[in-house]
C-alpha cells in the first residue's frame, strides 16, 4: 500500500488542462506503478471529491543527447481524473424497509489547483 502523497506526484497545468477544469477534469502527473484505484482513493482522500473517472496514460522516456553524451529521460504517467461537480444526496433502505437520504460533503472543485492555475498568469 503507498501513501497517498506518492501516488500524486503534481498536478499539470497547461492551457489545456486548464480549459478542461470547468468540465471537473483535473490531470495529474502520478506514479508509473499506480493503478486507476489507487489514483482514485489517493485524488478522493487528499482533495475531498467524489471521483467519476480516471483515464491514464504512460510515456516513455525520449531520447537525449548532451553533446557526446546520450540517454534517456524518465517515463512518467499522466491520468486525467473527472470528478463529480453535482453530487446528489444517496438513498438506500434501512433494516426496516425505510429509506433513508444521506447527503454527502463532498467539494465540487479542488481549489489548490484552481488557485495555482488562477497565480501563474
Amino acid at each position: 500500500m503507498k501513501h497517498l502523497e506518492d501516488v500524486i506526484i503534481r498536478p499539470l497545468m497547461t492551457e489545456k488542462s486548464y480549459s478542461q477544469i470547468a468540465q471537473g477534469k483535473y490531470t495529474f502527473e502520478v506514479a508509473v506503478t499506480s493503478s486507476k484505484l489507487e489514483i482514485k482513493n489517493a485524488v478522493e482522500k487528499l482533495f475531498n471529491v467524489k471521483v467519476l473517472k480516471v483515464n491514464t496514460m504512460r510515456y516513455d522516456g525520449k531520447k537525449k543527447r548532451v553533446g557526446v553524451h546520450q540517454g534517456l529521460t524518465k517515463a512518467w504517467k499522466k491520468a486525467i481524473v473527472t470528478i463529480d461537480q453535482n453530487p446528489a444526496d444517496e438513498k438506500y433502505l434501512s433494516k426496516g424497509g425505510k429509506e433513508v437520504k444521506v447527503s454527502r460533503k463532498y467539494k465540487t472543485e479542488i481549489e489548490e489547483i484552481s488557485s495555482a492555475f488562477g497565480t501563474n498568469n
